[in-house]
């Protein structure tokens, strides 16, 4: 019989909420048949459910009275609003009552419910924040990207460990090539941080291909690139700018003279095709990796179609069963990426 996997959706989280949340759970439920819990102000839910038709649908909606604001510190987030969706949401993963959480509202907050209510996979001292980025061939993982902004040599090893494993059991790359992002592929090249994750990686990771640079997450040559959370969401919002700025361009150049307009009708299937592949409401959510449950965090703006292919994700990911993957993988390293404080490594300062 086929498990039923229960997906927790932060209806008040993002800035189309709940309205976004509400529509993106119908879409994936009627879609895929997931089963799903809307997370928030029950009367605010059911007024966007009434839009809907929901008949045959496995949806649910649990209340929660407090939300978690965009400008709300994570510390306060997680301890002062005790019924928050995000909390609440991720209190049901942890009493077996739902098994993953999608959330489009705020990052840090939503990251740090998730490693204070459902803590940390044994071995992992930091969770990081993976996104997907399309490339010439298919697709770059790139971590983290803005979870872990000052982070230690083997943060970055732990990092691209989970990277791994995720486009190994998600993406389907049998050997996802892994690189650390540098600022030159030569091994003089990078910062103390780098050089360091570098020695760590390459004895660690049979797929490690040592530097990468930043134009290497679009060409194809690489599937996994690693970073610390301050570049890692710098290379996200470039990414997301730059998208944003060439969609724009070609409709200016595409709208102005006649043969201009001509040639327009004549790349409309092109266009549509590149708009599709940078936006990111195709790839849903970014994954929550080395917490000991499934967490997707959304782009705030996200609109219905990201929340849906989010629920999707996190269907994957607790389908495919990647946590356990990754404890798999964790007990058979050698010890040099464990958390310091992991029974087995090599000791130091513990989890921060």
């Amino acid at each position: 019989m086929k498990e039923r996997i229960i997906v927790a959706v932060d209806a008040m989280g993002g800035d189309h909420a709940p309205s976004a949340e509400v529509e993106g759970a119908v879409a994936a439920a009627r879609q895929w048949g997931i089963s799903i819990v809307l997370v928030g102000q029950v009367a605010r839910i059911e007024e966007e459910l009434k839009k809907h038709s929901t008949e045959g649908l496995d949806l649910t909606v649990r209340h929660a009275s407090e939300v978690v604001g965009m400008h709300d510190s994570a510390s306060d987030a997680v301890r002062k609003k005790k019924d928050s969706s995000i909390r609440v949401a991720f209190n049901l993963v942890k009493n077996g009552e739902a098994h993953a959480v999608v959330s489009a509202g705020n990052s840090g907050a939503t990251m740090a419910a998730g490693m204070f209510v459902l803590k940390r996979i044994w071995g992992i001292d930091r969770p990081a924040i993976a996104t997907i980025l399309p490339n010439l061939k298919s697709e770059t993982l790139v971590l983290d990207v803005g979870g872990n902004v000052d982070c230690k040599p083997f943060h970055l090893a732990q990092f691209a460990l989970m990277g791994e494993v995720y486009a190994r059991h998600v993406l389907g790359k049998p050997k996802p090539r892994v690189g650390l992002l540098s600022n030159g592929s030569e091994e003089s090249k990078g910062n103390e941080l780098t050089r360091e994750a570098h020695q760590l990686l390459k004895g660690s990771l049979p797929n490690y291909i040592g530097y990468v640079e930043g134009r290497d997450i679009y060409n194809g040559s690489t599937d996994v690139v690693v970073c610390d959370g301050f570049v890692g969401n710098v290379v996200l919002k470039v990414s997301e700018g730059l998208a944003e700025a060439l969609a724009t361009m070609l409709r200016q150049e595409f709208g102005g003279r006649l043969l201009s307009k001509l040639g327009y009708l004549l790349a409309r299937p092109a266009f549509a095709a590149f708009r599709k592949k940078v936006d990111y409401a195709e790839y849903g959510g970014a994954p929550l990796l080395g917490i000991e449950g499934t967490g997707m965090i959304c782009h705030g703006g996200s609109n219905s179609r990201a929340i849906m292919n989010a629920i999707r994700m996190a269907h994957d990911y607790v389908t495919k069963r990647v946590n356990d993957q990754l404890v798999a993988q964790l007990q058979h390293n050698t010890g040099s990426l464990l958390a310091p404080s992991a029974p087995g490594s090599s000791g130091g300062p513990g989890p921060v």
